[in-house]
């Protein structure tokens, strides 16, 4: 999903290449962080609705009179599902996840409006500096971004593979974009 422009001038070939690959780096950052968003919002359903539904069986059971062990049983469980939701801290990752593929997107964006619009007109320096910006900015969200797992990359691959971050707009080989007209409400 390259972006590079193919009049690009000689003395800006470097740059554009480079920033290229920033976008895609971006681009497949912030997908992953997605994934991983989603993955952390399972696992929190997964352990939180259970720890819930088994705490509130088990003060229940335990007003319903003589039942044995059960409520002590379902008590347990509880406490382990609980604890172990309180360890894996899903609610937080899913947060910090998303909040990183959000910044992804945003340097996926300077990136693409560098290459698509801004690159060509830019002087060496100007074109440079921005560069070393998109840099910057790319090794500070690596940094803080907690790296997602094999499956989060796997649905990563498959929603890019399957054009799932293409805007309309960019149009596809076989149905070029379409032609934008405004629409005037009478």
């Amino acid at each position: 999903m390259s972006l590079f422009p193919g009049d690009m001038p000689d003395s800006h070939r470097a740059i554009a290449q480079e920033a290229d690959r920033i976008h895609e780096s971006a681009l497949w950052s912030a997908q992953g962080q997605f994934e991983q968003a989603k993955l952390w919002r399972l696992i929190n359903l997964l352990l939180g609705v259970p720890a819930a539904a088994l705490a509130a069986v088990s003060g229940g059971t335990a007003l319903a009179g003589d039942v044995g062990i059960w409520p002590g049983v379902l008590a347990l469980a509880a406490a382990a599902l609980s604890a172990t939701l309180t360890t894996v801290n899903a609610s937080r990752r899913m947060a910090q996840a998303q909040t990183s593929a959000n910044a992804y997107l945003q340097l996926q964006t300077a990136a693409r409006q560098f290459l698509t619009i801004d690159l060509a007109g830019a002087s060496r320096e100007e074109a440079r500096q921005t560069l070393r910006g998109l840099t910057s900015t790319r090794d500070e969200l690596n940094q803080a971004a907690d790296p997602p797992g094999r499956i989060a990359y796997r649905l990563a691959g498959r929603n890019i593979g399957a054009e799932g971050q293409r805007y309309g707009a960019d149009g596809t080989p076989d149905r070029p974009a379409a032609p934008v007209t405004p629409r005037l409400r009478p």
